[in-house]
Parts: C-alpha cells; sequence; structure tokens
C-alpha cells in the first residue's frame, strides 16, 4: 500500500531548477513507505459502478484505486469530470458504498458517516430556518452532547469569528452571501473538530476574490489545526496553492490514479508571490499538461503499479530505477 509522505517532511528545495518543459519526463519514486507502514487513511482496491438502464453490464466510474495520506497532510485530487473524484470522496465520507475495496482511516474502516469526517461540498447545505450560529451549534450539539448551552454557543462563535463572521451570527442563509455561506459551512466543519476534513469542490461556484480570501482563511485554520485535509478541485492553481500532495486521476470510464505529485513549494505560501518561485511554472506546467494531454491518453510503463501509485517530483532528473 503506497502511502503519502509527511507533510511536515521538509519539500526538496526547487531553487535553480530549470523550468519543465510539456512533456519532459519528472523524476520517479516508489513510496518511501514499506507495505507494512499505516497511514491515517488508506484507500485499497476502491472501485465503482452504476447500473446502466437497458443494459444488463454495469458502467465502472473507476477502478483499482490505492493511496494512502498521511496525518496532518493536505491532499488535493485533479481530473476531468466524470472521473469520479465527488465519487471517492463521499466514499471516503461513508456517504456512498464502494463496489469493491475498502476504506481505513485512523485502523478503523469506513462503514458510514461519521463526526470523525467533516465534510463541506460544492453547495452550502445550511438549514435555512436556522442563523448562521445556529447552524453551527447544531453540529457542535452532535458532537459534545453533554455540553452546556454556553460553552456551545463560545465554541461555535470562535470557529465563525475563524472565518471572520463574528458580525453575521445571527443571519439566515437567505441573508448571506455566497462566499458567506461557504465560510459558515467551513466554520460547521471544523466546529466537530473532525479527523479529517472532506472538501469537494468548496470556492467552484464563487468569483475570484472571494474565492481566493476563503482559501486564504483556510491556510490558516488548517495551519492552526494540523488538519488532514481531502479535496476535490478543478483549478490547478487551487491545488497548487493548497496541496502537500496532488492525485492526478485519468479520465473516465474505469479512471484511475495515474501518479501522485509531490509540491514542492514551501510553505507558508504566499499566493502574490507563489509564481516567483522557480518551481511554480515547473509544477504547473505538469498538471497541466496532466490535463490537457495525458489524462486522456495514460498508459501504464513499464513497472507501474496501482497499488503504488508513482511518487513524482517535477523538475527533477530522473533517476535510474
Amino acid at each position: 500500500m503506497s502511502a503519502l509522505p509527511s507533510s511536515h517532511t521538509p519539500h526538496p528545495s526547487p531553487v535553480g531548477t530549470p523550468p519543465l518543459a510539456f512533456g519532459a519526463a519528472p523524476a520517479v519514486n516508489k513510496s518511501p513507505y514499506s507495505m507494512s507502514s499505516q497511514p491515517f487513511l488508506k484507500v485499497e482496491g476502491l472501485k465503482r459502478q452504476f447500473p446502466q438502464p437497458g443494459n444488463p453490464d454495469p458502467a465502472p466510474v473507476f477502478e483499482d484505486v490505492h493511496f494512502g495520506i498521511e496525518r496532518g497532510q493536505f491532499v488535493c485530487v485533479l481530473g476531468h469530470s466524470g472521473c469520479g473524484k465527488t465519487t471517492i470522496l463521499n466514499i471516503l465520507a461513508g456517504l456512498d458504498d464502494a463496489t469493491a475495496g475498502h476504506v481505513i482511516m485512523d485502523g478503523r474502516e469506513v462503514r458510514g458517516p461519521s463526526l470523525d469526517r467533516g465534510v463541506v461540498f460544492q453547495g452550502h447545505a445550511l438549514m435555512p430556518w436556522l442563523s448562521a450560529l445556529k447552524n453551527v451549534e447544531f453540529a457542535v450539539r452532535s458532537r459534545h452532547p453533554d455540553w452546556k448551552a454556553q460553552k456551545v454557543r463560545e465554541h461555535a462563535v470562535k470557529y465563525l469569528e475563524l472565518v471572520h463572521l463574528g458580525h453575521a451570527l445571527d443571519k439566515k442563509p437567505a441573508e448571506l452571501s455566497g462566499g458567506m455561506k461557504q465560510r459558515v459551512g467551513i466554520a460547521r466543519a471544523f466546529s466537530i473538530e473532525p479527523k479529517m476534513l472532506l472538501l469537494d469542490e468548496p470556492f467552484g461556484a464563487l468569483d475570484a476574490l472571494t474565492r481566493g480570501s476563503i482559501q486564504d482563511e483556510l491556510i490558516g485554520i488548517v495551519e492552526a489545526t494540523q488538519q488532514t485535509v481531502f479535496m476535490i478541485t478543478h483549478d490547478v492553481d487551487e491545488a497548487i496553492l493548497l496541496a502537500d500532495r496532488i492525485v492526478l486521476m485519468t479520465n473516465g470510464p474505469r479512471a484511475r490514479i495515474a501518479e501522485i505529485v509531490v509540491n514542492p513549494l514551501a510553505r507558508p505560501r504566499v499566493r502574490e508571490t507563489l509564481h516567483q518561485q522557480p518551481a511554480f511554472y515547473t509544477l504547473r506546467n505538469h498538471l497541466v499538461d496532466f490535463l490537457v494531454k495525458r489524462s486522456r491518453e495514460f498508459q501504464p510503463g513499464p513497472g507501474w503499479d496501482a497499488k503504488n501509485p508513482p511518487l513524482v517530483h517535477p523538475g527533477q532528473s530522473s533517476q535510474p530505477a
């Protein structure tokens, strides 16, 4: 089983590395973890297929999906629509069942929804009859049913203030902008202090300025809490800004993980200067090249193993096997 190296492991230095042209071969390494290593989250042999009307054969969305995530890592998944990214997230959340394979989180198999996993969807999913504060308090009470009302309120307010909504505690969703609704959703997810946060394109429907602002807030909270995050995105620059590792999926049907890319950009990352780092365009070119071309033309090469997706370091010279 391949696990992603810890987000606290120092990244390779990008200084002095020339930009990688489209199609250039990056360094590919096997996972440094042995088969006996137990990552925080372990996905093994995941497959999902759906019935087809008028066809006895089910439609396979993805198959033979294997990966691991270490505690405290921020992992983004990139791939075209239809490759099953959201379905994988729903299976990790316990909201959907895999056709085959299993998910182990912190030593226990995922068999249904749990407060150990907080989920933020593209739609805010707030209860419209409750205020921002009451929406978050509802989640807090689910996690801590024995807490007194004052403690529940203080806990909820703390997380709403972290997303800069201390002034909007009593506003209902209809009175909030799209960005503010998503902030409430993020505060609600963090307020239950989950072991893992699952984000399904939470900023996809927002304008660029609002999206950037909330991304920065998310970075701050994740760094403060050392939260483990699994996030789906279609935005290459968002993945570069946020992720420690970027999982690249081939096109569906029968999608699979082609490779796992190491993000070499040091933290803390500042969006205004990120593009000035020598490794930025090397990494970006590699990701764009995959989405534009390699995702649809992917052919497993010699030694490629779905159970151990290659760990790729864009911009470094390939090492002999």
